[in-house]
């Protein structure tokens, strides 16, 4: 790869970060961008397609399955969704 071409992992990671952090809500900002932000530096190949395939999902619905108001469909459901559900990586300020 020359100075020019950008990692396919990289780029992955970018536009999971903006389309993480850009959603529409500022709750949905908060939880799924902040989610992204404290985790993404230990992701896996698998990891990176789970948050790519939960970017795909409404916002209502990744709220519901976050704070535990709505089951989350198998496909989504393990470890990351437990991450997710902990909601310990939101910060809240005034």
């Amino acid at each position: 790869m020359n100075d020019n071409q950008i990692d396919p992992w990289d780029l992955r990671i970018r536009k999971a970060k903006y389309r993480g952090s850009h959603r529409g809500t500022k709750e949905s900002d908060l939880v799924v961008g902040g989610f992204f932000d404290r985790y993404h530096a230990s992701w896996t190949e698998a990891d990176l397609a789970w948050f790519e395939q939960l970017l795909e999902e409404q916002d209502v619905d990744i709220l519901a399955w976050a704070f535990g108001t709505a089951a989350v469909p198998a496909r989504l459901d393990g470890e990351q969704m437990q991450l997710l559900k902990k909601l310990d990586f939101v910060e809240v300020t005034k």
